[in-house]
Order: structure tokens, then C-alpha cells, then sequence
């Protein structure tokens, strides 16, 4: 495809790699978290963090919108499923995520529960005019990347005046869980500085120093959604492209910024995400949505304005009104997910992992989404011990080499 094969370019991912290793001071540590589970698996299928110096260390933050789904709004949606001529519709991967005692929307489905699975919002819309004796719940999940053709499908239910659509909305915000996650480590410093006798004996090793900023979100946000996380935290940010060469140049642009103890947000996805962001996407999501008090992650508890509901203007299009308030659950007490969404655990140090726990029968929302940081390690970095096999990619002067069992 047309401005892809540039960015896959061995000759060009050589040069980077040089330059990052020119640039990087080996007596620091360069702690990086992407946001993104679309970086996650890029990173690891084209075997980045292989190709790195040994300083730079990746951790992965819960970039997947599926995995950070709670048990609670899980059981919503099941309950919905089961209720009598109702069809929940949902994506495919959101089916798999487990729920209390290990139940699904799929497990549900077998039950003879109305679960139906589909690709686009818009399919909600068709079966509610083809089918007008059933109810229609989307169950709507997603970053702000998806949160606006949710709206459009709301927008067009309210000039059809649909009376059988409704949505469970659970779209949340990444500037939100970056603030969670930043909080959690400023948290944790303070009460280090408070045990210890000076301030010279804090240990800052576990420190994240560089923030790898979502591409898809900052199509709708903006890069500028990013500028108060920036400058609260003190942390540089540059939000990145998706293909080989983008990280490794949003990679070189964070130590960069590192080496100069500068704290801004870059935007090294100029082809793509703007610093204003789509406006006509943000002004559909405002008009049809409004900012939540509080909202449950899986692995990070309740954040504050975190996500997003349906107006009260809209409220009859509005599936959670019906139910009561969802219930917190606690993940299965093996499971490491949650250490996984902070970035503070690998997935290879869970004792679930590989077995039982893998894509086909997934005991955490990591392993369940094709976004998920479990499912990247699964396909692409199953063991720390050996090295996974690698593949050469080579060009004229250059080796690099692919991580995995894929192409």
C-alpha cells in the first residue's frame, strides 16, 4: 500500500537504530510506556525491543479499551442479553471478556441469551428496523477513537425516532488514565521520600520517563489533549504512528527530549493527528454525550471523569437506566492483568500465562483483545527464556530481524 512500505524500511529502521544508540547515555535509565495496543503489537511483532539498547526499557500501559473493561459492566450487559426479546450487539472480542465466575457475553450466547456480534454501530440500526418487536442494545466499548460513530448511530436513532435502540455506553478517556497512572507513581515516590532519611537515598529506578502517545486517539483529541498530563507530571510525551519506523522515531525523539531534561508533547504522527484534533468528531461526541464523575477500570479502580454517558436529553436511548447500579467484582486473585495495565508486571510473570491462560481460553481481558499486551506476548514473545526466534529482514547494507512466529 501507497506510504506504508517507506515505513517499514529496513534502510530507514537501520539509521534510527544507530541513532538511538548515539544518542542514549548508558548510565540512564529510559523507563518508556506506550498507551496503545496497536504500539504494543508492533513493537513486539516487528521485534523492537530486541533491536534496542539495554537501557531503554518498554512497559505497556492499558492502551486496549477491551482489558480495561470492569467485571461490573460486564454482568450489565449479560443481564441485558438474557432479558426476553432483547439482542445485545457487540464487537467480536468484547464477547470473550470474562465477567464474574468466568462467564461471558459468548458463554451467555450459548445459554440462548440474544448476544449477537458485529462489525460496525451501524448494523445496530438495521436489525432495529428489521426487527421492531425486539429491543437492540449496543453494548459500546472504545477509546475516543470510537466513541464518535457511536454517537452517529445515536444521532441517526434520534432522527429515525427509534423506539427499540438502546446503548450501554462505556466509552472511556485516555487523558484520564494517563492522570490515574501518573498519580499512582507520584503517590508512590512521596511515600518513598517519607521512609527515607534523605532525599538523595530515593530510588527512582521504577520511574516512567517517557510517555509514547496514542496515534488513533489524537486523530479525534488532538495532540493538544496531552498538554496538561505534559506539563503536570513533568514527563515528555510524543505521540507516534503505528508502523516500524514511526516508533523508533517517536522512540529517538523521547530520549532526545530525556537527555535534555525537556518536558513537551511532540507530535511525530504529522501525516495523520493534528494538535486541534477532529473538530466535527468532537463536536458530535459533545453533543450527545457528557463527562461521567467516576468510572470503573479493570486494574485501576475508579477514575475520576474518566468516561463518558448519554445526556439526559437522551435518556431513553439510554440501556443503564434500566438496570441498577453496577456492582464491583474482583478479577480472578491469579490473574496479573492488573499489574499489566499499570505497566508494573510482564505478562510472562503471571503463573497463568501460556497455561491455561491463552487467546483461545482467556482467564484476563490482556489476553483477550487483539490490542491486549498478553495476546502481543503470546503471539510474538511467549518465553523471556530463550529469546523468541527471530527472523531476518534484510535489505541492501542492513539486518534487522522480526520477532515471532509471523511474518
Amino acid at each position: 500500500m501507497k506510504y506504508i512500505d517507506e515505513f517499514r524500511d529496513p534502510l530507514i529502521a537501520k539509521r534510527l537504530i544507530e541513532q538511538i544508540n548515539a544518542a542514549v547515555d548508558p548510565n540512564k535509565t529510559y523507563r518508556l510506556m506506550e498507551f496503545c495496543g496497536g504500539h504494543t503489537h508492533t513493537l513486539f511483532r516487528y521485534g523492537i525491543p530486541d533491536m534496542l539498547p539495554a537501557c531503554i526499557e518498554l512497559l505497556h500501559g492499558p492502551g486496549c479499551p477491551v482489558c480495561v473493561l470492569p467485571i461490573a459492566r460486564v454482568d450489565m450487559a449479560i443481564s441485558l442479553a438474557m432479558l426476553e426479546d432483547t439482542i445485545l450487539c457487540s464487537y467480536g472480542d468484547v464477547l470473550k471478556v470474562p465477567g464474574s465466575n468466568g462467564d461471558s457475553l459468548l458463554k451467555c450466547q450459548a445459554r440462548g441469551g440474544g448476544v449477537t456480534m458485529i462489525t460496525s454501530p451501524s448494523q445496530c440500526i438495521e436489525l432495529a428496523q428489521s426487527h421492531p418487536d425486539k429491543r437492540i442494545i449496543f453494548f459500546a466499548v472504545g477509546f475516543e477513537t470510537t466513541t464518535p460513530p457511536t454517537a452517529a448511530v445515536l444521532a441517526q436513532a434520534v432522527a429515525l425516532q427509534l423506539d427499540n435502540f438502546q446503548i450501554l455506553c462505556n466509552h472511556v478517556l485516555t487523558p484520564p488514565a494517563m492522570e490515574g497512572i501518573f498519580s499512582e507513581q507520584t503517590a508512590a515516590e512521596s511515600k518513598h521520600q517519607h521512609t527515607t532519611k534523605t532525599m538523595t537515598q530515593v530510588v527512582s529506578h521504577d520511574k516512567l520517563n517517557g510517555l509514547i502517545g496514542p496515534g488513533h486517539v489524537s486523530l479525534i483529541t488532538g495532540t493538544h489533549a496531552f498538554d496538561g498530563i505534559c506539563k503536570t507530571h513533568k514527563i515528555p510525551i510524543v505521540v507516534s504512528g503505528f508502523e516500524p519506523s514511526d516508533l523508533l522515531h517517536s522512540i529517538l525523539m523521547l530520549v532526545r527530549q530525556i537527555n535534555h531534561s525537556s518536558c513537551q508533547v511532540e507530535n511525530q504522527y504529522t501525516r495523520a493527528a493534528k494538535p486541534e484534533g477532529n473538530l466535527v468528531a468532537q463536536s458530535i461526541i459533545n453533543q450527545y454525550f457528557e463527562l461521567r464523575s467516576s468510572f470503573e477500570w479493570r486494574g485501576l479502580g475508579q477514575l475520576p471523569n474518566s468516561a463518558l454517558r448519554i445526556k439526559p436529553e437522551y435518556a431513553r436511548y439510554d440501556a443503564e437506566l434500566d438496570l441498577s447500579p453496577a456492582k464491583g467484582s474482583t478479577d480472578n486473585k491469579a490473574c496479573e492483568c492488573p499489574a499489566v495495565l499499570r505497566g508494573q508486571k510482564k505478562p510472562t510473570q503471571c503463573k497463568l500465562f501460556g497455561n491455561p491462560c491463552t487467546p483461545e481460553n482467556p482467564l484476563g481481558t490482556c489476553m483477550v483483545s487483539s490490542e491486549g499486551t498478553c495476546a502481543a506476548y503470546y503471539l510474538y514473545h511467549p518465553t523471556e527464556e530463550p529469546e523468541p526466534q527471530a527472523t531476518r529482514i534484510t535489505g541492501p547494507g542492513v539486518t534487522a530481524y522480526h520477532s515471532g512466529n509471523q511474518p
